[in-house]
């Protein structure tokens, strides 16, 4: 396994800017292959909650919040 969010010093970038990277990473990958055989349909999707998210990031929770919705500790 290659580096990690600790190692990269990730894990101490605030939510916000955890998204823009992680939007910058999926953006750069050129072939869909490297993320797996996504459906039109399920690439639709993806791009409407971008957008959503981008039209009102206030809808978003943290982590801990969804994780402690799934009873996950």
């Amino acid at each position: 396994m290659g580096p990690t969010m600790k190692d990269l010093g990730i894990d101490k970038l605030a939510p916000e800017q955890r998204v823009a990277l992680a939007r910058e990473i999926l953006g750069s990958l050129d072939d869909a292959e490297a993320i797996g055989d996504l459906t039109p349909e399920q690439w639709a999707e993806i791009a409407r909650r971008d957008a959503e998210m981008d039209a009102n990031p206030g809808i978003a929770i943290s982590w801990a919040e969804m994780r402690a919705k799934l009873g996950w500790r």
